[in-house]
């Protein structure tokens, strides 16, 4: 199938398995500068359906051209991730970005208890957005504020668990999978898990599997999606 740059400004949607620490706008900025380099275009609309940390890996929707349009109605769509956290300690970021900033003694935890846990955390719950997010407050980013001390107060956001399953528990480290509404932080999930038996918890690692019916399987590496581009334009 050859490609032209009319394809992209007319609108295409790409399945792009984001790489760690590179952030959703990286992943956005460098297709619009790759495409517009390889097809010569002047300017070129380039969207993602939904961010991922940067430390999180997996299922990255991008729209470009009059594709844009329809950024929404990915957005929209329940996700579905698997990962693993760290039971035992806290982050101010709630995952590895920042370091650890307390510990708790984990020994006299009941194992059977954590499952029971994670399920009772299914259906509409009330979720405060992490402090180290990319949400809006007072014309800044809520993570810059962050990373200077600044105090940052975030609204509670009504979001759906549909899932919420330890898939191994092998402690300090526990295994999960969970299906959600968008809207939905895992990070935030993982440390309410840890306040909700008294403990800490923060996010190792993550990785997103499902966006709707969209899956990773399906979805191309930045590497061969250069390579697929420059291979049909040879």
């Amino acid at each position: 199938m050859f490609l032209s740059g009319a394809d992209f400004e007319n609108g295409k949607v790409l399945f792009i398995d984001k790489p760690r620490e590179w952030t959703s706008f990286d992943v956005v900025n460098f297709i619009r500068s790759f495409l517009r380099k390889i097809f010569n275009l002047k300017k070129l609309k380039v969207g993602h359906a939904g961010t991922l940390d940067p430390l999180a890996t997996g299922l990255l929707i991008i729209c470009t051209g009059k594709k844009t349009k329809e950024i929404d109605s990915y957005q929209g769509m329940d996700k579905t991730y698997t990962g693993s956290m760290y039971f035992g300690a806290t982050t101010p970021s709630y995952d590895g970005e920042t370091d650890i900033d307390r510990k708790f003694d984990i020994s006299g935890i009941n194992e059977e208890e954590l499952p029971v846990t994670a399920k009772s955390m299914t259906g509409e719950v009330d979720q405060i957005p992490p402090a180290y997010s990319a949400i809006w407050v007072d014309g800044k980013r809520a993570f810059d504020l962050a990373r200077k001390n600044k105090e940052v107060k975030l609204k509670s956001r009504k979001v759906n668990i549909h899932r919420f399953e330890l898939t191994h528990i092998d402690l300090p480290r526990i295994d999960f999978t969970v299906e959600c509404s968008k809207g939905t932080y895992i990070r935030s999930l993982v440390h309410d898990f840890g306040q909700s038996l008294g403990k800490g918890a923060y996010l190792s690692e993550l990785r997103r599997t499902q966006i709707g019916e969209y899956h990773v399987n399906d979805a191309l590496s930045m590497e061969n999606f250069k390579k697929l581009i420059l291979d049909d334009t040879e």
